[in-house]
């Protein structure tokens, strides 16, 4: 199963007092690489998310991004300074009695005074916490997955498609190449009796320069190859895994071929034929990119 490299996928749910909220998606890249954009207090767990969604994706620039808040009080303390709150009681008590003014404050108004209230984050069950962060990217990791799988699977219908193509044009090679080689041989006759007129011409000299002709033009090896890849890319498209650079080997091979047979067969109809299969294999390259 080919899977594209581009992808979204989102995991949301609420665990022991958090509203968790993970995103991942990812553009192509040759290698794997990770970014990562969470809270600082989860900045211990980015290691083991790296590794996490590493296990799944071999390739594809990839970005996760973690939001996550409190729904319940457990983690949240509120504490008060005793011994400052009542040395801003006693202080605005002396200014009032220093003024004339009578002491109106409230346990409101002290508390507003700095560092009377101080909140503070309950100690982490980072064990727990990471369980918790770890269920919601795999919900986001297998929605992720599933986006790619069928990004993957209109890319592998196309160069499909392409393959079919290029298998075709290999058929008209072959039945061009053996069609040339006769070609040839009328046109030596053609010639030689041009030039020898009346003279008698002798039948095995012609078969043995067509012969030779034959041998430095044939492209039946490159064909067979050609063959050969095409079978070997459908394998391995039906295969699951990564599989992008070993369809890049093949495509590079494919290219080869074709373009030996395009240096050996002067001829305008073959020409063509390897012009249009040039294109669809550079139409797979561009959709091989995208694969992982």
């Amino acid at each position: 199963m080919a899977l594209s490299m581009t992808g979204y996928g989102r995991g949301q749910a609420v665990l022991n007092g958090r509203n968790i909220t993970v995103e991942i998606k990812s553009v192509n890249s040759r290698y794997f690489e990770y970014s990562s954009r969470i809270p600082r207090s989860c900045a211990f767990l980015d290691d083991k998310l790296k590794k996490l969604l590493n296990e799944t994706i071999s390739r594809g620039k990839v970005e996760l991004s973690m939001q996550m808040q409190s729904v319940s009080s457990q983690d949240v303390q509120v504490e008060v300074n005793l011994p400052l709150a009542k040395s801003y009681g006693q202080a605005l008590a002396l200014i009032g009695q220093e003024l004339g003014l009578p002491n109106e404050a409230t346990a409101g108004m002290v508390a507003r005074f700095p560092d009377v209230l101080c909140v503070r984050h309950a100690d982490v069950n980072e064990e727990q916490l990471w369980e918790d962060v770890q269920s919601v990217c795999r919900i986001a990791l297998e929605n992720f997955v599933a986006m790619r799988a069928v990004e993957g699977e209109k890319l592998k219908e196309d160069i499909l498609s392409r393959l079919s193509t290029i298998e075709a044009n290999v058929t008209e090679i072959e039945k061009d190449s053996a069609d040339r080689v006769q070609a040839y041989t009328q046109k030596l006759y053609a010639r030689l009796q041009t030039i020898l007129q009346d003279q008698n011409i002798e039948e095995s000299r012609i078969l043995t320069e067509a012969a030779i002709f034959g041998d430095k033009t044939a492209v039946d090896e490159e064909t067979v190859r050609l063959r050969s890849h095409i079978a070997q890319y459908r394998e391995i498209l039906a295969t699951n895994g990564p599989v992008g650079r070993k369809l890049d080997f093949l495509t590079q091979e494919l290219n080869r071929e074709t373009n030996t047979i395009g240096s050996k067969c002067q001829d305008v109809a073959i020409t063509r034929i390897v012009v249009d299969t040039k294109a669809e294999i550079e139409k797979i390259r561009e959709q091989i990119q995208n694969i992982e």
